[in-house]
Protein backbone atom coordinates (compact mmCIF):
# COMPACT_ATOMS: atom_id res chain seq x y z
CA UNK A 1 0.00 0.00 0.00
CA UNK A 2 1.07 3.73 -0.48
CA UNK A 3 0.05 7.20 -0.49
CA UNK A 4 -0.18 10.72 0.55
CA UNK A 5 -0.07 10.48 4.18
CA UNK A 6 -2.71 9.54 6.82
CA UNK A 7 -5.97 10.95 7.57
CA UNK A 8 -6.97 12.36 10.80
CA UNK A 9 -10.45 10.96 10.63
CA UNK A 10 -11.82 8.50 8.69
CA UNK A 11 -14.44 9.07 6.16
CA UNK A 12 -18.16 8.50 6.90
CA UNK A 13 -19.17 7.10 3.56
CA UNK A 14 -17.54 5.04 1.09
CA UNK A 15 -18.60 5.02 -2.71
CA UNK A 16 -17.06 1.96 -4.33
CA UNK A 17 -17.04 1.21 -8.12
CA UNK A 18 -18.40 -1.57 -9.24
CA UNK A 19 -16.29 -3.43 -12.22
CA UNK A 20 -12.87 -3.70 -10.99
CA UNK A 21 -13.29 -2.89 -7.48
CA UNK A 22 -16.35 -5.23 -6.33
CA UNK A 23 -16.68 -7.44 -9.29
CA UNK A 24 -14.57 -9.54 -11.13
CA UNK A 25 -16.16 -8.03 -14.90
CA UNK A 26 -13.51 -5.59 -16.12
CA UNK A 27 -12.04 -8.28 -17.71
CA UNK A 28 -15.10 -9.32 -19.54
CA UNK A 29 -15.73 -5.55 -20.59
CA UNK A 30 -12.22 -5.19 -21.77
CA UNK A 31 -13.00 -8.13 -23.94
CA UNK A 32 -15.88 -7.11 -25.31
CA UNK A 33 -14.79 -3.58 -26.43
CA UNK A 34 -12.00 -5.85 -28.34
CA UNK A 35 -14.76 -7.47 -30.00
CA UNK A 36 -16.84 -4.17 -30.89
CA UNK A 37 -14.02 -2.50 -32.05
CA UNK A 38 -11.74 -4.45 -33.82
CA UNK A 39 -14.71 -4.83 -36.47
CA UNK A 40 -14.91 -1.49 -36.35
CA UNK A 41 -11.37 -1.01 -37.16
CA UNK A 42 -11.50 -3.35 -39.95
CA UNK A 43 -14.39 -1.25 -40.97
CA UNK A 44 -12.13 1.59 -41.59
CA UNK A 45 -9.63 0.15 -42.57
CA UNK A 46 -9.64 0.76 -46.37
CA UNK A 47 -10.72 4.55 -45.62
CA UNK A 48 -7.69 5.63 -42.78
CA UNK A 49 -5.37 2.84 -43.85
CA UNK A 50 -4.47 -0.06 -41.45
CA UNK A 51 -5.43 0.31 -37.89
CA UNK A 52 -3.75 -1.98 -34.90
CA UNK A 53 -6.20 -4.19 -33.04
CA UNK A 54 -7.72 -2.78 -30.22
CA UNK A 55 -5.27 -3.01 -26.72
CA UNK A 56 -7.29 -4.38 -24.15
CA UNK A 57 -4.77 -3.83 -21.72
CA UNK A 58 -3.56 -0.47 -22.37
CA UNK A 59 -5.99 1.45 -24.59
CA UNK A 60 -8.98 -0.10 -22.40
CA UNK A 61 -7.27 1.30 -18.94
CA UNK A 62 -6.06 4.59 -20.58
CA UNK A 63 -9.39 5.28 -23.15
CA UNK A 64 -12.42 3.10 -22.21
CA UNK A 65 -12.15 1.98 -18.68
CA UNK A 66 -15.10 3.36 -16.20
CA UNK A 67 -16.38 5.48 -19.14
CA UNK A 68 -20.11 5.29 -20.44
CA UNK A 69 -20.09 2.95 -24.04
CA UNK A 70 -20.49 6.13 -25.79
CA UNK A 71 -18.07 7.64 -24.13
CA UNK A 72 -15.69 5.17 -24.67
CA UNK A 73 -16.41 4.72 -28.19
CA UNK A 74 -15.95 8.23 -28.85
CA UNK A 75 -12.22 8.20 -26.80
CA UNK A 76 -10.70 5.36 -28.52
CA UNK A 77 -11.83 6.80 -31.91
CA UNK A 78 -10.62 10.64 -31.17
CA UNK A 79 -7.70 8.56 -30.04
CA UNK A 80 -6.99 6.72 -33.05
CA UNK A 81 -7.77 9.86 -35.12
CA UNK A 82 -10.59 8.02 -36.54
CA UNK A 83 -14.54 10.13 -37.37
CA UNK A 84 -17.63 8.39 -37.40
CA UNK A 85 -21.04 10.54 -36.82
CA UNK A 86 -22.70 9.57 -33.71
CA UNK A 87 -25.50 8.44 -34.57
CA UNK A 88 -28.57 7.63 -32.14
CA UNK A 89 -29.16 5.48 -29.13
CA UNK A 90 -31.01 2.55 -30.92
CA UNK A 91 -28.83 2.43 -33.69
CA UNK A 92 -27.62 -1.58 -34.01
CA UNK A 93 -24.59 -3.13 -34.48
CA UNK A 94 -23.03 -2.85 -37.67
CA UNK A 95 -23.89 0.81 -38.68
CA UNK A 96 -21.36 2.98 -39.32
CA UNK A 97 -22.01 5.58 -36.03
CA UNK A 98 -20.18 5.47 -32.49
CA UNK A 99 -23.64 4.20 -30.87
CA UNK A 100 -23.02 1.42 -33.04
CA UNK A 101 -19.79 0.51 -31.49
CA UNK A 102 -21.24 1.29 -28.29
CA UNK A 103 -24.14 -1.23 -29.42
CA UNK A 104 -21.64 -3.62 -30.49
CA UNK A 105 -19.67 -3.97 -27.53
CA UNK A 106 -23.34 -4.31 -25.13
CA UNK A 107 -24.34 -6.92 -27.66
CA UNK A 108 -20.90 -8.68 -27.01
CA UNK A 109 -20.55 -8.10 -23.68
CA UNK A 110 -24.60 -9.58 -22.74
CA UNK A 111 -23.15 -12.61 -24.93
CA UNK A 112 -19.89 -12.99 -22.55
CA UNK A 113 -21.91 -12.99 -19.35
CA UNK A 114 -24.09 -15.67 -20.73
CA UNK A 115 -21.03 -18.01 -21.54
CA UNK A 116 -18.60 -16.65 -18.45
CA UNK A 117 -20.74 -15.09 -15.66
CA UNK A 118 -19.55 -12.47 -13.08
CA UNK A 119 -18.48 -13.14 -9.63
CA UNK A 120 -17.33 -10.66 -6.89
CA UNK A 121 -13.58 -10.73 -5.47
CA UNK A 122 -12.96 -13.06 -2.64
CA UNK A 123 -12.32 -9.29 -0.42
CA UNK A 124 -15.88 -7.61 -1.71
CA UNK A 125 -17.87 -9.32 0.62
CA UNK A 126 -15.48 -9.14 4.32
CA UNK A 127 -14.35 -5.54 3.26
CA UNK A 128 -18.45 -4.45 2.61
CA UNK A 129 -19.36 -6.59 5.80
CA UNK A 130 -16.70 -4.93 8.11
CA UNK A 131 -17.69 -1.47 6.86
CA UNK A 132 -21.19 -2.30 7.85
CA UNK A 133 -20.44 -3.41 11.48
CA UNK A 134 -18.31 -0.38 11.62
CA UNK A 135 -21.23 2.01 10.90
CA UNK A 136 -19.93 3.52 7.33
CA UNK A 137 -22.48 3.02 4.74
CA UNK A 138 -21.34 2.24 1.19
CA UNK A 139 -22.66 2.68 -2.11
CA UNK A 140 -21.76 1.05 -5.39
CA UNK A 141 -21.48 2.94 -8.82
CA UNK A 142 -21.28 1.98 -12.02
CA UNK A 143 -21.32 3.51 -16.06
CA UNK A 144 -22.81 0.07 -17.00
CA UNK A 145 -26.95 -0.69 -16.93
CA UNK A 146 -25.78 -4.02 -16.04
CA UNK A 147 -24.50 -3.44 -12.27
CA UNK A 148 -27.64 -3.43 -10.09
CA UNK A 149 -28.25 -7.23 -11.49
CA UNK A 150 -24.77 -8.10 -11.26
CA UNK A 151 -24.45 -7.13 -7.56
CA UNK A 152 -27.60 -8.34 -6.74
CA UNK A 153 -26.18 -11.94 -8.25
CA UNK A 154 -23.18 -11.73 -6.50
CA UNK A 155 -24.64 -11.84 -3.03
CA UNK A 156 -23.56 -7.66 -2.40
CA UNK A 157 -26.59 -6.01 -2.75
CA UNK A 158 -27.85 -6.39 1.16
CA UNK A 159 -23.99 -4.97 2.37
CA UNK A 160 -24.77 -1.95 0.30
CA UNK A 161 -26.59 1.26 1.30
CA UNK A 162 -27.32 2.57 -2.37
CA UNK A 163 -26.82 1.59 -5.99
CA UNK A 164 -26.25 3.87 -8.86
CA UNK A 165 -25.42 2.49 -12.29
CA UNK A 166 -25.92 3.49 -15.65
CA UNK A 167 -30.13 3.24 -15.90
CA UNK A 168 -30.11 5.54 -12.87
CA UNK A 169 -27.38 8.19 -14.83
CA UNK A 170 -29.55 7.69 -18.20
CA UNK A 171 -32.87 8.50 -16.39
CA UNK A 172 -31.30 11.73 -14.03
CA UNK A 173 -28.54 12.75 -17.00
CA UNK A 174 -25.81 12.16 -15.13
CA UNK A 175 -22.69 13.07 -17.24
CA UNK A 176 -19.99 9.74 -17.00
CA UNK A 177 -16.87 9.80 -15.78
CA UNK A 178 -14.34 11.78 -15.89
CA UNK A 179 -17.36 13.74 -15.30
CA UNK A 180 -17.89 13.15 -11.12
CA UNK A 181 -21.58 13.16 -11.28
CA UNK A 182 -22.27 9.61 -10.33
CA UNK A 183 -20.48 9.95 -7.40
CA UNK A 184 -21.80 12.84 -6.56
CA UNK A 185 -25.28 11.44 -6.54
CA UNK A 186 -24.25 8.16 -4.53
CA UNK A 187 -22.74 10.56 -1.99
CA UNK A 188 -25.81 12.43 -1.77
CA UNK A 189 -28.10 9.01 -1.27
CA UNK A 190 -25.80 7.90 1.63
CA UNK A 191 -26.48 11.47 2.82
CA UNK A 192 -22.32 12.18 3.26
CA UNK A 193 -20.79 15.15 2.13
CA UNK A 194 -18.08 14.91 -0.64
CA UNK A 195 -15.56 16.04 1.65
CA UNK A 196 -16.19 13.27 4.34
CA UNK A 197 -16.37 10.18 1.79
CA UNK A 198 -14.47 7.90 0.09
CA UNK A 199 -14.35 7.11 -3.51
CA UNK A 200 -12.53 3.49 -4.63
CA UNK A 201 -11.96 3.14 -7.81
CA UNK A 202 -9.82 1.22 -10.59
CA UNK A 203 -10.00 3.19 -13.56
CA UNK A 204 -7.99 6.11 -14.01
CA UNK A 205 -11.63 7.77 -15.48
CA UNK A 206 -13.13 7.03 -11.79
CA UNK A 207 -9.76 8.47 -9.69
CA UNK A 208 -10.02 11.37 -11.77
CA UNK A 209 -13.55 11.99 -11.57
CA UNK A 210 -13.28 11.61 -7.71
CA UNK A 211 -10.71 14.22 -7.31
CA UNK A 212 -12.53 16.26 -8.94
CA UNK A 213 -15.92 16.07 -7.54
CA UNK A 214 -13.62 17.06 -4.23
CA UNK A 215 -14.22 14.09 -2.28
CA UNK A 216 -11.99 13.70 1.08
CA UNK A 217 -10.18 10.28 0.21
CA UNK A 218 -9.81 8.90 -3.45
CA UNK A 219 -8.39 5.33 -3.35
CA UNK A 220 -6.94 3.27 -6.55
CA UNK A 221 -7.28 -0.42 -6.50
CA UNK A 222 -4.88 -1.99 -8.30
CA UNK A 223 -5.26 -5.80 -8.59
CA UNK A 224 -2.73 -6.37 -11.54
CA UNK A 225 -0.40 -9.02 -10.81
CA UNK A 226 3.15 -6.50 -10.72
CA UNK A 227 0.77 -3.28 -9.49
CA UNK A 228 1.55 -1.67 -12.79
CA UNK A 229 -1.58 0.58 -12.63
CA UNK A 230 -0.05 1.93 -9.13
CA UNK A 231 1.51 5.19 -10.51
CA UNK A 232 -0.61 6.03 -13.19
CA UNK A 233 -3.87 5.89 -10.14
CA UNK A 234 -1.49 8.21 -8.24
CA UNK A 235 -0.57 10.44 -11.11
CA UNK A 236 -4.65 11.02 -11.75
CA UNK A 237 -5.58 11.85 -8.14
CA UNK A 238 -5.32 8.86 -5.57
CA UNK A 239 -4.07 9.41 -2.30
CA UNK A 240 -4.02 6.45 -1.54
CA UNK A 241 -3.19 3.43 -3.69
CA UNK A 242 -4.39 -0.02 -2.06
CA UNK A 243 -4.28 -4.07 -4.00
CA UNK A 244 -7.15 -4.93 -2.45
CA UNK A 245 -10.70 -3.58 -0.31
CA UNK A 246 -9.38 -5.77 2.80
CA UNK A 247 -6.45 -3.49 3.08
CA UNK A 248 -8.20 -0.58 2.88
CA UNK A 249 -10.42 -1.25 5.70
CA UNK A 250 -7.70 -2.19 7.74
CA UNK A 251 -5.72 1.10 7.06
CA UNK A 252 -8.06 3.36 6.92
CA UNK A 253 -10.45 2.01 9.68
CA UNK A 254 -8.75 0.18 11.68
CA UNK A 255 -9.58 -2.41 14.34
CA UNK A 256 -13.09 -0.80 13.68
CA UNK A 257 -12.81 -2.65 10.29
Amino acid sequence: MDGRGPRSRPPVGVVLDTDGVLLDSAVLHAAAWKIAFDACLDRLATESGTQPPFDADAEYRRLVDGRSRYDGAAALLTARGLHLPPGGPHDAPGRGTIWAVAAHKEQAFVDLLRTEGVTAFADARPALAALRAAGVPCAAVSASRHARALIGAAGLAGLLAVIVDGEDAARLGLAGKPDPALFLRAAALLDSRAEETAVVEDALAGVEAARRGGFGLVVGVDRTPLRRAAGPLREHGADLVVPDLTTLVRSVWGERG
